[in-house]
């Protein structure tokens, strides 16, 4: 038998380990990593005694494989999953069965078609244009100190925002407003990711009596209703005045949930007020947050690693054509895909600082895991993505290096990882679906600035994420923006 490692947490009386966890809260993704390192990729973290928080934490390739592709139907969200991140009401995040496979075919069938692709670069391109490149010249004309997480979060915010609802909620701009749905969410991020350590007594009791956490999400939740709700009336209003969104040529995904085919479709109900508000929660906390965070965590891995600026800015200069002053003729998907080496560095950068840090998935029956540990209905198993990025059983004695490298090839090819040890787009029948998107709107985002602004963390400035279901930092990204000369 193995002796207790010192960094497994102590397994007191009664409390169990969350004693030991909770003091780690500061650095709990950190925590997680040293423990699973020494215990064999797959840790029992037991809880307090009879409140049901006992978790199989694991980043075993083989179990996640099990899990998300081979045993998949045996490992639904569930109705655990579903009580946790509620305020997502029956979206595709929380939904199962044949719920979840009619919802995943009409967003496939809606983000595939041509015009919406076209919709999506064009706003993009012009968020970027006139949004972004306005401030990042704004702040560095002025030599003012410049949150870069925030405003990569008002980026992502407002081109999902227009591509879920056709509405521009003017979120990037130079007087930085504060957006009180974008605040909401963040809110309801963090509440989740407590609520996965808290016995659920706690919530219980918090919801009954109106305060901590459960009433921080309560409030959120009545925000998010409240705003979809006036989204959803005000695009009704619009379709009944046969009045154009911000775009005419191209239906958001609003406007097309609401001409769904119910025949093809048969547990989609788009006329109802419920449904709609959840797609557009459920695709504002996939394309705003996750890129967002993709963003800040990559351009603060550059700023550690200039050599990686420079070979970025020698690849672009030598594989992407000059640009006009015309914005369509702006960074082609055959022009992004030829920049190998920036698609390596955004792939390290989210192995290494994954948007969604853990997972939590269920059986519906016993299981045995590849890994040999036995699981029932009542276990939690959750993946840590930020963990399985540094594992060196996976990825090598430098796992925790910055290394793009590792995704290219020796012809100069990108190399394809699997998704069972590379997780941050998911696995197996959920992947995501916006992939492709996100991965198009980061590398367009890192060209321009790469190309044209020279990026200084502020001297001092500390960087800690923040524990929730989104992997953001504490106290945001506080930089100093210098215009680029010389430009090739």
């Amino acid at each position: 038998m193995k002796k207790p490692h010192r960094s497994f947490p102590t397994n007191w009386p009664f409390l169990g380990m969350l004693p030991g966890l909770l003091v780690e809260i500061p650095r709990v993704y950190d925590y997680i990593t040293e423990f699973l390192e020494a215990s064999n990729l797959t840790f029992l973290f037991k809880g307090p005694c009879f409140v049901g928080v006992n978790m199989l934490f694991t980043v075993d390739p083989a179990n996640i494989h099990h899990i998300m592709s081979s045993n998949f139907t045996n490992y639904p969200k569930g109705s655990e999953f579903k009580k946790i991140f509620d305020v997502l009401g029956d979206g595709i995040f929380n939904a199962d069965f044949d719920l979840w496979m009619d919802l995943r075919k009409s967003a496939q069938s809606m983000m595939s078609r041509p015009e919406f692709q076209r919709f999506t670069l064009r706003t993009n391109m012009r968020k970027l244009e006139k949004g972004l490149v306005p401030i990042l010249d704004h702040f560095a004309e002025k030599k003012l100190v410049l949150d870069l997480q925030d405003v990569f979060q008002r980026f992502t915010f407002d081109t999902t925002f227009v591509l879920a609802t056709g509405v521009d909620p003017g979120c990037l701009s130079i007087e930085m407003p504060e957006i009180e749905f974008a605040r909401a969410l963040d809110e309801a991020m963090e509440v989740i990711f407590f609520r996965h350590i808290k016995p659920e007594i706690v919530c219980k009791i918090q919801r009954l009596l109106g305060f901590g956490d459960e009433l921080k999400m309560k409030i959120a939740h009545s925000t998010l209703d409240r705003i979809c709700s006036k989204c959803i009336a005000s695009k009704r209003d619009e379709i009944t005045r046969g009045v154009t969104s911000i775009d005419s040529s191209s239906k958001d995904l609003l406007t097309s949930y609401m001409d769904v085919d119910t025949t093809k479709y048969k547990s989609l109900n788009p006329g109802d007020d419920k449904f709609l508000r959840d797609m557009i929660l459920s695709f504002m906390i996939a394309g705003r947050d996750t890129t967002g965070s993709a963003l800040t965590w990559f351009f603060w891995l550059l700023t550690k690693n200039p050599e990686v600026t420079t070979k970025i800015r020698q690849e672009i200069n030598t594989k992407i054509s000059p640009r006009t002053n015309n914005d369509s003729d702006h960074f082609s998907s055959q022009e992004l895909n030829k920049l190998v080496y920036l698609h390596g560095a955004l792939c390290e950068a989210l192995r290494l600082y994954p948007p969604v840090p853990f997972q939590h998935k269920s059986p519906t029956k016993p299981d045995v895991l590849p890994s040999g540990h036995k699981v029932a209905p009542i276990t939690k198993i959750l993946f840590c993505l930020y963990s399985l990025g540094r594992m060196k059983s996976a990825w090598g004695e430098d796992a925790s290096g910055f290394k793009p490298e590792r995704w290219i090839s020796e012809t100069g090819s990108s190399i394809h990882v699997p998704s069972f040890k590379f997780l941050s787009f998911n696995a197996g029948p959920r992947t995501c679906l916006g992939k492709e998107v996100a991965m198009t709107q980061m590398k367009t985002v890192a060209v321009k600035i790469i190309q044209n602004y020279e990026i200084k963390i502020i001297e001092g400035h500390t960087i800690e994420p923040v524990p929730s279901v989104i992997l953001r930092m504490k106290q945001g990204l506080k930089v100093m923006v210098t215009k680029r000369s010389n430009l090739v």
